[in-house]
């Protein structure tokens, strides 16, 4: 077994994508993985508040992964934030089959989305956030 090295990790290009097919859109996209530091920045977004006042933001989830992850033929983000409400208007079943596909290439689980969640359960007086 060799281990490997500081400059051979920091300087290996890990990076990688995948061309989905969106039919309803009328072509295909590009859905780039994400890097560990964008996936803490979407994992931040997700919640909202500080402390105990915390709660956790599913508001146009898939919609907003799907702004964070497709890129243009030049590795150029496509989306901005503020395109996120009108990607959420889009067909749920094209945006759902991008979101599965920038959620696999973050290593984003749907566990990992339950480990977000679980501890933003209300308590017996509180109000559900679901709906």
């Amino acid at each position: 077994m060799t281990l490997l090295t500081r400059d051979q990790i920091l300087t290996v290009d890990d990076s990688s994508h995948e061309d989905v097919d969106v039919p309803e859109w009328g072509g295909t996209v590009r859905v780039k993985a994400m890097t560990g530091e964008e996936r803490d920045k979407f994992e931040a977004a997700s919640l909202k508040g500080k402390g105990k006042n915390r709660d956790v933001n599913l508001a146009n989830l898939r919609a907003r992964l799907v702004a964070a992850s497709v890129v243009d033929e030049h590795g150029q983000p496509l989306f901005h934030p503020y395109d996120v409400v009108a990607l959420g208007k889009k067909s749920a079943a094209a945006l759902g089959r991008v979101y599965d596909v920038a959620q696999r290439l973050a290593g984003l689980t749907d566990e990992d989305v339950d480990e977000l969640t679980e501890d933003f359960t209300p308590g017996p007086n509180e109000p559900s956030t679901s709906a």
